[in-house]
């Protein structure tokens, strides 16, 4: 009697838990369905949210057979997670089978070398807890990797990146400080991550924060649990100033450890007010990151190891506004040129045009501030074009968009918070408006695109030219009708080729060294291996060398001992230029042979990085923009048969450029003169 009424108490339990699960109900009364139960509930609610409740034994086809090449490792690493745990002797050795055979099987069946710094073992640990069947110990384990472990958790793998990124969108302050100790966050959240927290959390908190975690059922949440428990040290963090890199990490990694169960659903409602401040388009353009695809990552996914912030894409930016809803809503800032703003643009977008921060520095401070203060005026009055995040948008090319980098990095640097791009700036804009059209959607926001002059306005050209005929006021809305029946009169073709005729991309025209530039022979009647000349694009297949060195292995010298070196002939200061837009005060150093590049250390005065060291005879190209003259371009290559071979590219903004580069010009000259005659 006593069993059957336990077993009706068991099942009645089981039935409330699902419907619990199913129902998505509140936080409160799930916690009041599993306070206080037993392992044997846990493993059931725990087998309910990770969908293998009932799921058959899939180590039945495997003939057991251990014999990876890494299976001493794997024993080993089973022991070690055994002698951690609370087992009778008798039940020692059937575990430690039970965890190597899981693990091999897993490795066999994925076509995955195991290796020493993988989670596995600290990710097993709380399943073995709940002493599970070996069946059911496998498909738990299967599916918290398959569900809830994100793809690439690898050093300077992508959910890093990612996490880097939502950490700068929330606490810039915080991961600037980081980012100075050159602390990478896969260098203290590797295990974080790959073991949903249980490499550092004592068992009870583990198994508490398992509880909340799975009953969610989101696996972004635990991007946002790493991000609170980092917001949580920031205090701690900040005051580290003079402390070493390797202390902080160790610091860092045990965060976790100071969790009590009291503070895991303060962690979890925090983690969810964070989520509801944080763009969605974080989770729709890496939902690759899981799920059951041994496919990789596609090739042509964001780099988010060199994005400069977090990625919007533009449907998120036109619906947020224009749901009037709470949430994310963004203030968004075209930095396009004032002729192309000027011919259409956003209804809603603030100009800042990213130019002045080269041509006119006091100007754009000016612009920086009343940006600030329309923003604000708008949070106040309810506008539609109100929004507390900022987004930046560029045209979409990244020639152009280089001085948005900049002026991105400006914000940046200044610790500003939700700072965020619109992914493929305008020019996606305009792909996004003509899609939605073909599609047959009666979109409300297609009357956004404006012109200077408050009227509908239709798309225009890259060089500002409107696509429609002067006295067609219809705007927008015309266009984007008459390019849909012409888009759907031909093939996919016609319509990539329509958006490359709305964009009217010109090409660069590189000009050579002429004769008259030459003091003495004429220029040589070979392949150039220098030239000098207005870039109005940079190439595609630019090698930024500046980015591939580290500043801790770099020599530090004395500036005013180098300058006074008699090897020194010219000494040009600058700020050199990086692909993301950040500048470094620095110094070039011209010898008879070579150009040096030391860039200023800004905690010791006098003191520089040799930040590179390139022979003047590599020199293939000097280019300039023509807006702007003083930013200097330094190709350095090989010539050969097939042609000129880029090996680096360096980019400086220097005063007086035009002398400054006819100095260098001249010792090259002299170099290849000497070469020729040798």
């Amino acid at each position: 009697m006593a069993d059957a009424a336990e077993e009706a108490l068991h099942g009645s339990w089981d039935q409330d838990l699902a419907e619990a699960l199913d129902s998505g109900s509140d936080m409160e009364m799930e916690r009041g369905i599993v306070q206080e139960h037993s392992a044997q509930h846990r493993a059931k609610m725990w087998k309910i949210a990770l969908n293998v409740s009932g799921k058959g034994d899939s180590l039945s086809p495997w003939d057991g057979v251990l014999d990876l090449p890494e299976q001493t490792l794997i024993h080993s690493r089973s022991q070690q997670l055994i002698d951690q745990l609370d087992v009778s002797a008798d039940e020692r050795r059937d575990t430690a089978c039970d965890v190597e055979s899981v693990v091999t099987f897993y490795c066999k069946s994925r076509n995955i070398c195991f290796s020493p710094e993988m989670s596995w073992p600290h990710l097993l640990k709380p399943l073995l807890g709940l002493r599970l069947h070996r069946s059911d110990l496998y498909n738990c384990f299967y599916a918290v990797m398959n569900k809830h472990i994100p793809r690439d958790c690898v050093p300077s793998g992508r959910p890093f990146h990612l996490y880097r990124l939502l950490l700068q969108y929330h606490e810039p302050e915080l991961c600037s400080f980081l980012d100075t100790k050159k602390i990478t966050p896969d260098s203290y959240a590797i295990n974080w991550m790959g073991s949903l927290f249980s490499s550092h959390c004592p068992p009870d908190v583990t198994q508490a924060l398992w509880d909340c975690y799975f009953r969610q059922a989101d696996p972004f949440l635990i991007f946002f649990l790493m991000l609170i428990i980092l917001v949580n040290a920031k205090e701690a963090v900040l005051s580290q100033e003079g402390v070493g890199r390797e202390d902080i990490i160790k610091m860092l990694e045990e965060s976790p450890s100071h969790l009590e169960s009291e503070d895991v659903e303060d962690l979890f409602s925090l983690a969810q007010h964070y989520q509801s401040k944080t763009p969605l388009s974080l989770r729709k353009m890496n939902q690759n990151l899981f799920g059951s695809s041994l496919v990789a990552l596609k090739e042509e996914d964001t780099d988010l190891s060199q994005a400069l912030c977090l990625p919007v894409s533009v449907p998120e930016i036109l619906q947020a506004n224009q749901l009037q809803q709470d949430g994310v809503r963004f203030f968004v800032v075209d930095c396009r040129p004032a002729e192309q703003y000027n011919a259409g643009h956003l209804s809603t977008a603030f100009h800042l045009d990213s130019d002045l921060m080269l041509q006119n520095p006091s100007e754009f401070a000016l612009s920086v501030k009343s940006l600030l203060e329309a923003q604000k005026q708008s949070l106040e009055s309810g506008s539609v074009a109100s929004g507390e995040h900022l987004c930046f948008m560029g045209s979409g090319r990244e020639e152009e968009d280089m001085y948005m980098n900049m002026v991105l990095a400006h914000f940046l640097q200044k610790n500003k918070e939700y700072v965020s791009i619109a992914k493929g700036g305008f020019m996606a804009l305009q792909k996004h408006l003509v899609d939605m059209n073909i599609e047959g959607l009666d979109s409300s926001y297609l009357h956004w695109i404006v012109s200077t002059s408050g009227s509908h306005s239709s798309l225009s050209s890259v060089d500002g030219d409107s696509l429609s005929s002067p006295g067609d006021g219809k705007g927008v809305k015309s266009l984007v009708n008459k390019m849909t029946f012409a888009l759907k009169s031909k093939s996919v073709n016609v319509k990539e080729k329509m958006i490359s005729f709305i964009e009217n991309t010109s090409a660069p025209v590189d000009r050579h060294v002429s004769s008259s530039d030459r003091v003495g022979k004429p220029y040589r009647g070979v392949k150039p291996v220098f030239s000098i000349g207005d870039e109005e694009e940079y190439d595609t297949d630019e090698i930024d060398s500046s980015s591939m060195s580290d500043d801790d292995r770099k020599e530090i010298v004395n500036i005013q001992t180098w300058i006074n070196k008699p090897d020194v002939k010219h000494h040009i200061p600058c700020n050199e230029v990086k692909e993301t837009g950040h500048m470094f005060p620095s110094h070039l150093l011209i010898t008879a042979t070579h150009m040096y590049c030391l860039r200023e250390i800004a905690s010791r005065k006098g003191f520089t990085y040799i930040q590179s060291r390139q022979a003047l005879n590599s020199v293939v190209k000097i280019t300039s923009k023509k807006k702007h003259p003083e930013l200097i371009t330094f190709k350095f290559g090989t010539n050969n048969s097939a042609g000129v071979e880029i090996s680096a590219v360096e980019r400086y903004l220097i005063p007086n450029a035009g002398d400054a580069t006819k100095v260098i010009k001249q010792q090259i000259m002299k170099v290849l003169d000497a070469l020729e005659s040798s």
